[in-house]
């Protein structure tokens, strides 16, 4: 049975209830993961299909809160002697992920270890560039990757005599004024907005964030985005708000609704989001690639990823990891990619899997669906662009959302506003690099 029709029309059963097969027999691997709602059942419907496939393992999906829950419990587990053999960490935690000493085992040496056939140029650049050491080794299995887009309401620019969506930032301010004046209450907004607003922004233009690298070639990485360019883009924003152009709607997707309920005729966040918006919205929508500062640069350079990978760690019975191999070369295989892609806006993370998706016409049945492959594609990653490892930076985007929403809120200059979230975020970058020295 292939896998499409097998996770399309499989019943939707508890991750419990999935593994009773053979139960006895079997050896189980525990999986921690942070997708509540439809994703997680579709986690658990990739893990039901793989316990079918094969009667020596069994995958026991579980989840255990959002990104930072998650990363929290696993790392609170291991101090315990309890932790599971597979956790789903986001791309943020990846610095503090390498910080534990002991506790991975890195994909490729498991791989290698369980003579398993693995080759990291399967995968795309953009997506498992972020995830290597130096030397080419892959510390942890992309899975869940996304990048963000501009989201339009086409209904919206019909209305409003919008004949193409924007390019440009100049072509934004163009865009929302003519939205406004049509009667939507907002041009535009976005979420994730360090995400969208600090990391991409830098990676679209190929400016840093940060000295060695973005932290890749040294623990003493410093910030560095608080330069004109974001400085400008942020104060125009800001400025625009006061005609109703922007709207701030929250640090992560709590804006989607403003764009879903016909609010904003824009809306800039992660291509993940298509499941939610074809579900929600009652208009014609597309995607299109982020806009361009041409004050900034003459052409885009890569946006980068979003979302979560698969780490193994270590401390479990040696003999569930040649399962967790094989689980995770199913997990990456050409149909499960191209049908999770499918079903979740997340990008196809292998070459195969993309292969996949337009073979079975789905961009071409789905207009837009590929913009996010398309801008993680646009060039070969720079130092600038490749992404970014950072010690602490789940309490530094924490700094970065405080710094910001002062500049929404008028009680901060963008200018220092980024001065603060820089100098706020050095120091916990410092202590990282005392810490791990």
């Amino acid at each position: 049975m292939k896998l499409k029709k097998y996770l399309l029309g499989a019943l939707a059963l508890s991750a419990l209830g999935a593994m009773t097969v053979n139960a006895q027999a079997q050896i189980e691997i525990q999986w921690w993961h942070a997708m509540g709602g439809a994703n997680g059942e579709r986690i658990d419907r990739i893990a039901a299909q793989f316990n079918e496939s094969q009667s020596e393992y069994v995958v026991v999906p579980t989840y255990k809160g959002n990104y930072t829950e998650t990363m929290t419990a696993a790392v609170a587990a291991f101090r315990a002697n309890s932790q599971p053999e597979i956790v789903q960490v986001f791309e943020v935690g990846t610095a503090t992920m390498m910080a534990a000493k002991g506790a991975v085992y890195p994909v490729s040496e498991l791989m290698a270890d369980a003579g398993e056939p693995f080759d990291t140029s399967a995968y795309l650049p953009a997506v498992v560039s972020y995830y290597q050491t130096v030397d080419g080794e892959l510390l942890s299995m992309p899975f869940n990757s996304s990048t963000p887009v501009l989201w339009y309401n086409q209904d919206a620019f019909d209305a409003a005599g919008v004949d193409a969506p924007p390019t440009t930032w100049d072509e934004m301010k163009t865009a929302a004024e003519k939205i406004v004046a049509a009667g939507y209450d907002c041009g535009f907004s976005f979420g994730w907005q360090s995400w969208v607003m600090i990391e991409n922004y830098s990676a679209w233009h190929n400016l840093p964030l940060g000295t060695q690298e973005n932290g890749f070639a040294g623990l003493d990485t410093r910030l560095t985005f608080n330069n004109d360019a974001v400085k400008n883009r942020l104060n125009a924003i800001y400025e625009w708000s006061k005609d109703d152009l922007f709207t701030y709607g929250g640090r992560r997707g709590d804006s989607l609704s403003m764009f879903t309920n016909g609010e904003c005729g824009m809306w800039m966040n992660s291509s993940a989001y298509y499941a939610a918006i074809k579900d929600q919205a009652d208009f014609n929508f597309g995607q299109a690639m982020l806009p361009l500062d041409t004050d900034v640069a003459s052409e885009p350079q890569n946006s980068i990823i979003g979302g979560a990978t698969l780490w193994v760690l270590r401390g479990a019975d040696e003999e569930k990891y040649p399962g967790v191999a094989k689980f995770l070369n199913f997990l990456s295989s050409a149909e499960v990619q191209a049908w999770w892609g499918q079903e979740t806006g997340y990008v196809p993370i292998s070459n195969a899997g993309y292969e996949l998706t337009i073979e079975q016409g789905f961009y071409e049945n789905n207009p837009g669906t590929d913009v996010a492959i398309k801008q993680l594609s646009l060039n070969t990653p720079t130092a600038n662009s490749r992404g970014l490892r950072f010690g602490n930076f789940v309490q530094i985007r924490d700094i970065i959302n405080e710094e910001m929403e002062a500049i929404w809120s008028g009680e901060k200059t963008a200018g220092q506003a980024m001065d603060d979230a820089v100098a706020r975020g050095n120091e916990l970058l410092a202590k990282f690099e005392r810490a791990n020295r």
